[in-house]
Order: structure tokens, then sequence, then C-alpha cells
């Protein structure tokens, strides 16, 4: 006759049973805490994003504003750009004027200041920078010493051409010499010579000496 104790092998079940459920809470507790810092780690990486994300909009908002007066400097700048473009065209404009105006009156000083005795200027016109000038003498001396005399005012471009002159018999003075002289404005104080031809001293100038 076979004999089991029951007993033994109910008390080694209880004893297996008893050890299983410790290790079990301690699993379940060990995944609750894995569980609780993951939850804890993700909100903390969560919340510091969105710290982030506010600091970069405050930083995106400076930036703007700051692009934003920019702007609105760099237009007064080029509006005072502007402004000063347009006062410095006016007084170039302005300053040319006024050498317009005293150009004619100084060439006609010069030329008046030219004439040798006994020569007398009976036209005088003007095309461009050119001046055509006409008249008469009692001698070609004289012609050559008014020529030069326009030479060395700096007035009038080297060389002085004579154009033409002609001898012409008058029983009461004798003979006469009528000529005709070439010369080229040149403006002394600009910087390019001869750029800057004075306005028309009202076309023509008869007996000018």
């Amino acid at each position: 006759m076979i004999r089991i104790n029951l007993l033994a092998v109910e008390r080694q079940r209880t004893r297996k049973a008893r050890v299983a459920i410790p290790t079990a809470h301690r699993v379940t507790v060990g995944a609750s805490l894995i569980l609780l810092a993951t939850v804890l780690g993700v909100a903390w990486w969560f919340l510091a994003l969105r710290e982030r994300s506010r600091a970069l909009d405050q930083e995106l908002a400076r930036a703007e504003a700051e692009t934003q007066q920019l702007r609105s400097v760099l237009a007064q700048v080029q509006k005072f750009e502007a402004r000063k473009a347009q006062l410095q065209q006016r007084v170039t404009i302005i300053e040319e004027l006024r050498k317009g105006q005293l150009a004619p009156v100084r060439v006609l000083d010069e030329i008046s200041r030219s004439l040798p005795e006994r020569l007398w200027l009976t036209e005088m016109k003007q095309t461009g920078s050119d001046f055509a000038l006409s008249g008469i003498t009692t001698n070609l001396n004289a012609l050559s010493d008014f020529v030069a005399n326009l030479e060395a005012t700096k007035w009038f471009r080297r060389p002085v051409e004579i154009v033409d002159s002609q001898v012409e018999a008058n029983p009461k003075v004798g003979d006469l010499v009528k000529f005709s002289v070439k010369a080229t404005f040149s403006d002394p104080s600009s910087p390019a010579k001869g750029a800057t031809p004075p306005a028309k001293p009202g076309g023509a100038a008869r007996g000018a000496r």
C-alpha cells in the first residue's frame, strides 16, 4: 500500500506562493517607479521646451521691433540723403549761374583791355564757346598785338586765329586793315578749361573802342 503525504505537498505549495508574492510585488513597484520617472522626465522635457519656445518668441518679437525701428531710421536717412542731393544740386546750379553771369562780363572786359591803340572792333559774335571778332586797324602790327593780348588773358585758348585780313585804301585816313579773328573761350578757374562757355553778350558788339 502506497502512502502520499499530501500535507507536505500543500506546505511546499504554500511556501512557493509566499515567495512568488513578494517577487511580483517588487517587480510591480519597480515598473511603477520606472513609469513614474519616465512621466516626470517627459513632463520636465515638455516644460523645458515650452519655456524655450516662449523665450524664442520673446526674442523674435524684440528682433522684429528692432527691425521696424531700423527700417524707420533707414527711411529717414534715405529721405535726408535725397534732400541733401537736391540741395547740393541746387547749390551747383546756383554756382553755375553765378559763373555764367560773371563770365560774359569778364570776357567783354578782357577783350576791351586787349585792344591796342588804333584798332577798333566793329562786330563780335558768339557761337557756343567760339567768338568771332571783326574790326579795322591802321596797321598789321596792331592786329598782331591784339591777338597776343587775347592769348595773354588766359580766357581764350591758344592759338587765337586771324581768320582774314584785307588792306583797303581810304582817301581820308590812308590804308586800313579789315580783319576777322576767331577766339575760343576758356575759363581759367575751371578744371576742364573751355568746358563752360559764357552766355551770349547780346549777340554783337560794334565800336568796342
